[in-house]
């Protein structure tokens, strides 16, 4: 009877639409999530394989241990020397270039530290120091926070004391937090276009410096390390998110008219 009722309930739950047979598990970092690019770009990709797509949103570093424990099947960040490693250390395999943006610096519109017309964003972080001006890190080491320390290292700087705030949150929560405490802060510039307008009133006091370049990456998890991961479907995704449709729906996807991400022309 039990084995009978079980059998029913299997193939209600088989006839459900849009029940997946199979699942992807991602760990990604947090400003593919926050800009909201994931909600146009996995549901193409989800109904084309019949699958669903589980997002792990953390920082870069956290996202590529997630792929070296083997519990998720691929990674998709933005840590160019990080992810090299990953792969080097054969954790990864088929690493493909998606998409980029750039890094921007925030700040309150009357610019305390005197951040505008610096000559490099060493300077400008320097600035900042100097006035021990409130600087939000997102301290999570994420591709975002990879950079930011470059940035400090470059200027000389050892960041500490009270007007430095490690969040150990991810690339919204930082901006927001940043608001609050009219701070300072570094972020790429698809999360801040997906929150100026609303949710922060935070601007550009520094961009445009070719350090700043952000690309992202997408890397499948190795099956040679972890026999168990979905390597077929990762792979499936990484050709969707690198071929035509991915593309296009990335170099397409705006918020209130202003890119989030751009794609490589080929």
């Amino acid at each position: 009877m039990h084995r009978h009722l079980l059998a029913i309930l299997l193939l209600l739950v088989m006839a459900v639409p849009g029940f997946a047979a199979e699942r992807l598990r991602m760990s990604t970092t947090t400003s593919t999530e926050n800009s909201g690019l994931l909600k146009v770009l996995l549901p193409p990709f989800e109904k084309a394989n019949d699958c669903k797509v589980d997002v792990i949103s953390v920082g870069t570093g956290k996202a590529l241990k997630l792929g070296e424990a083997g519990d998720v099947d691929v990674v998709l960040v933005h840590a160019r020397t990080l992810e090299d490693k990953f792969v080097a250390d054969g954790f990864g395999v088929n690493r493909k270039d998606v998409m980029y943006n750039d890094f921007v610096v925030l700040g309150p519109a009357d610019d305390p530290a005197g951040v505008k017309g610096s000559k490099s964003t060493a300077e400008a972080f320097a600035k900042i120091a100097e006035k021990q001006a409130p600087f939000v890190s997102r301290g999570d080491e994420s591709g975002t926070h990879q950079k930011e320390k470059e940035i400090w290292q470059a200027a000389g700087v050892k960041p500490s004391g009270a007007w430095y705030v490690e969040a150990g949150q991810g690339m919204g929560e930082v901006i927001v937090m940043a608001t609050e405490k009219d701070a300072y802060t570094m972020a790429d510039r698809g999360t801040y276009n997906a929150f100026k307008k609303e949710k922060t009133d935070l601007v550009i006091v520094f961009e445009g410096e070719k350090g700043l370049f952000n690309p992202y990456g997408v890397i499948a998890v190795n099956p040679k390390k972890h026999p168990h991961v979905n390597y077929d479907l990762a792979l499936h995704f990484i050709d969707y998110i690198t071929g035509p449709m991915g593309q296009k729906i990335i170099a397409d996807y705006k918020v209130d008219g202003d890119p989030i991400f751009f794609v490589y022309k080929k």
